[in-house]
């Protein structure tokens, strides 16, 4: 590892520190600008995980021997580290899952199933991924509850000045997206949240686009609910968290059901364990936990401040460029923004772009990126999206530019 937090970062020989960005695709050097798809992983959490498989591969919690008790300690361990990450109250209040996906599959479930009714009202915005609309959809359709919607403006941003019309004390939920995946606007979480308290309404975060983007503290936030993915922030897929506030999480009834969730079982009924182990049933993902917390020490390492200032940095520069090319329409917030932007070239479908740039090289992503509602609102099929990270360079970004000029030429 190169960097120290506090110290300048040399974000050169960081990426020295993925093996996956030393190659050629289709005979040029790879320029990987999906990382709100999936970020690529460092040494050390491949280490990680091989030192895992290698040498302490047990089940957790369920044995005596030494192998199960090494296991144990670093899955729990793992919790620690997340919680310490997230600024949790204590490590009970992390539950590990698949990612944010099925976190808030397990918030719609285990509490909506018990506390929404009828006559509640969920509220959602405009620019939320999939991920966290279906569920509440989904959960609005079980209990006959209503779904409404904070609009998003023209430049990206929430429609504010109506939200106190919509956030009333017939809200039980308002669930919204930190950084959004298509626009890379940064939503004031803090403020919406104290907004939220202030009618009795509780709130969840999708933090899928900024846990390893920027600084993340749910006690500063006051979120009662917070949810994450692993493979966005350098960490394994199939691994990511749900932060609940300890008294929710208490209230709330298991979701899945089997082994290590249990205090005892007879053939007619159960009793369960305290949270986080009530939401965990099975054998858990003991290589992939250890793997982020492997990813959290290295982002740690560089600094979440110093990682936001290089997002700021590459982002701002990618605007600037991309601004200037013909036919171009960007989208989102012109000022602050996360490392995302969503952009179409009159020239070519988004699909047709991004087909022509991985020829070239360069990994996009072109669709509606899970934001079909969204892309609706602003009268577009989908965008060609390109998602930067720390181990990102302006002169990957001059290339960019050059490959979309030689596409806007190729299909004109």
């Amino acid at each position: 590892m190169h960097q120290i937090a506090g110290e300048r970062a040399d974000w050169n020989r960081i990426r020295e520190d993925f093996p996956i960005l030393q190659q050629q695709v289709h005979g040029s050097p790879l320029i990987y600008f999906d990382n709100a798809a999936t970020s690529q992983k460092p040494r050390v959490v491949l280490d990680a995980l091989r030192h895992y498989y290698e040498n302490d591969n047990a089940n957790a919690h369920r044995g005596l021997h030494e192998l199960s008790s090494r296991a144990t300690e670093a899955y729990e361990k793992a919790r620690r580290r997340v919680a310490d990450y997230l600024g949790a109250g204590s490590a009970e209040e992390i539950i590990f899952t698949r990612g944010t996906t099925e976190s808030i599959n397990l918030v719609a479930h285990a509490w909506g199933g018990k506390f929404v009714q009828a006559s509640d009202v969920i509220l959602l915005t405009e620019m939320e991924h999939h991920s966290n609309l279906v569920p509440w959809q989904l959960l609005a359709a079980r209990t006959g509850a209503r779904l409404r919607f904070l609009p998003v403006n023209e430049d990206g941003a929430l429609a504010h000045s109506q939200l106190d019309s919509l956030l009333t004390s017939e809200v039980k939920l308002f669930a919204f997206t930190h950084v959004s995946n298509s626009l890379g606007t940064i939503n004031p979480v803090a403020d919406l949240c104290r907004r939220a308290r202030a009618v009795g309404a509780t709130t969840l975060v999708d933090a899928a686009q900024s846990a390893g983007h920027l600084p993340v503290n749910v006690q500063e936030l006051g979120c009662d609910f917070l949810a994450f993915s692993g493979h966005k922030m350098c960490g394994p897929t199939g691994i990511g968290a749900l932060y609940g506030r300890a008294e929710i999480l208490d209230s709330m009834p298991p979701w899945h059901g089997g082994g290590e969730m249990i205090v005892s079982v007879t053939l007619e009924k159960s009793a369960f364990k305290k949270p986080p182990h009530r939401f965990e049933a099975g054998t858990p993902n003991i290589g992939d936990a250890i793997g982020l917390a492997a990813a959290i020490d290295y982002i740690e390492q560089i600094g979440r401040p110093a990682i936001f200032e290089h997002d700021a940095h590459l982002t701002a520069y990618a605007m600037e460029r991309l601004a200037a090319l013909p036919g171009m329409r960007l989208l989102g917030p012109s000022g602050e923004r996360g490392a995302i932007v969503g952009f179409v070239m009159d020239a070519a479908h988004p699909h047709d772009l991004t087909t022509f740039a991985d020829q070239h090289g360069l990994a996009m992503r072109g669709g509606h990126h899970c934001n079909q509602p969204l892309m609706r609102r602003f009268g577009l099929p989908g965008t060609t999206r390109a998602s930067f990270y720390f181990y990102n360079t302006t002169g990957e970004i001059d290339r960019m530019v050059d490959i979309l000029r030689t596409a806007a030429r190729f299909f004109t």
